[in-house]
């Protein structure tokens, strides 16, 4: 079984690796699962021009960014919806910056897949579709973890 680890990136202070490290342990050492964490993975298959250079690209030349965010997102797509099996996702204030994440959210939705959603916001400041596309809501990982441990995590997601 394997996880997808969504939420912000692009905006989050440190691309979003701290809440995602610490999950990804926690899934390995609790269930023996492996997880898909696009902020460790978003330039390993990049040229080292692209990795270097497409973040400015994106303000300085689209023709260039277009390919290689391109790039990315067909990659963490095919990950989200070929390679896993639920969603964890932390929903805050800097994933409402981005895009990705809504739609990696609405792509699980649709394929059935598992989505826990762990609150960085107050629910009422989340949008309704985004909370339609949940399959649980937590107001933190440590109440996410209990209720994985108490449910047996292998067992509700299948």
């Amino acid at each position: 079984m394997k996880i997808y680890l969504a939420g912000a990136i692009e905006a989050a202070p440190d691309d979003g690796k701290a809440w995602r490290a610490e999950i990804g342990q926690f899934l390995k050492s609790e269930f023996s699962m492996d997880v898909f964490d696009p902020s460790q993975h978003e330039q390993d298959f990049l040229t080292s021009e692209e990795k270097n250079n497409f973040r400015q690209w994106k303000s300085i030349d689209i023709k260039r960014f277009r390919p290689v965010i391109k790039k990315i997102i067909d990659r963490d797509l095919e990950q989200l919806l070929e390679k896993c099996d639920a969603v964890i996702c932390l929903w805050d204030e800097h994933v409402i910056q981005g895009g990705g994440t809504h739609g990696e959210l609405t792509l699980a939705y649709e394929h059935k897949m598992p989505v826990y959603l762990v609150l960085g916001m107050p629910l009422e400041k989340v949008s309704s579709w985004i909370v339609g596309c949940t399959t649980e809501i937590f107001s933190s990982f440590e109440e996410m973890k209990q209720f994985l441990i108490k449910n047996g995590f292998n067992d509700i997601v299948e």
